[in-house]
């Protein structure tokens, strides 16, 4: 008999690093210590990589809350290069992008899925909540055709000394693309980003056929940290996360 090696389980790491890219509110930061218990028991991330998620997790759970949300939507909402809409990497302010939208978000009506209220369907932590349902096989192959995505957001984000670049490092681990560890340095200033930021070719002027298997229908979820289930799945009370 041969023997083939198989990805590992990355479910419920998915669903905490779609967590941790959310909005730092008290209700997430309190899942903290829980989340951090949950990469160490998968054991999807190398421990090196686990030890720079921990540390973004220690910086929340120690930050002043009103500077970590504030943080958050200086570093998120207002930076093109760092930002977690994928469309607007992929078409940026074009008039591709509003057809891209409509239909994945038909896409999840679909699918009987919901997404929260007032959220873009073209949102990463969207698109982790789904990668998270499929096969660890087919997972590491739908992240890794977002890798170069993933990769560009996470240069944006070790440029701006960015502890959050460490959850775009474990994505493209999970890739099987080998980011490098997140350095701490002084960050380059804003105006010298902007000039040297250029959108990446990826997803193939993505729409919402999907990726890891085109031509047939796929869907994202996304809700916060314990997410409204499609119907079916099961929910353990215990950590929060679809099961």
């Amino acid at each position: 008999m041969f023997a083939f090696n198989s990805p590992p389980p990355m479910a419920k790491t998915l669903r905490v690093l779609s967590a941790l890219l959310g909005y730092p509110d008290a209700r997430m930061r309190g899942y903290l210590p829980e989340m951090s218990e949950l990469l160490r028991d998968e054991g999807a991330l190398s421990p090196a990589r686990r030890a720079d998620v921990d540390a973004l997790m220690d910086t929340l759970r120690q930050a002043d809350p009103l500077q970590a949300e504030s943080d958050y939507v200086e570093l998120f909402d207002r930076g093109r290069a760092t930002s977690l809409h994928l469309f607007e990497h992929v078409h940026g302010d074009s008039r591709e992008r509003g057809p891209a939208l409509i239909d994945l978000g038909q896409t999840y009506e679909n699918a009987g899925l919901i997404l929260a209220e007032g959220e873009l369907p073209d949102y990463l932590p969207a698109l982790l909540e789904f990668v998270s349902t499929q096969p660890p096989d087919e997972a590491k192959a739908f992240l890794g055709e977002m890798a170069h995505i993933l990769n560009a957001i996470f240069g944006a984000l070790q440029q701006r000394g960015s502890a959050y670049a460490s959850v775009l490092g474990a994505l493209l681990d999970l890739a099987g693309e080998q980011a490098p560890a997140f350095k701490s340095f002084q960050p380059l200033a804003e105006e010298s980003l902007d000039a040297s930021w250029a959108e990446p070719v990826v997803f193939d002027g993505c729409s919402a056929n999907g990726q890891s298997r085109p031509g047939q229908t796929q869907a994202i979820h996304v809700m916060p940290f314990q997410p409204v289930r499609a119907p079916g799945a099961q929910a353990n009370p215990q950590s929060g996360v679809v099961a």
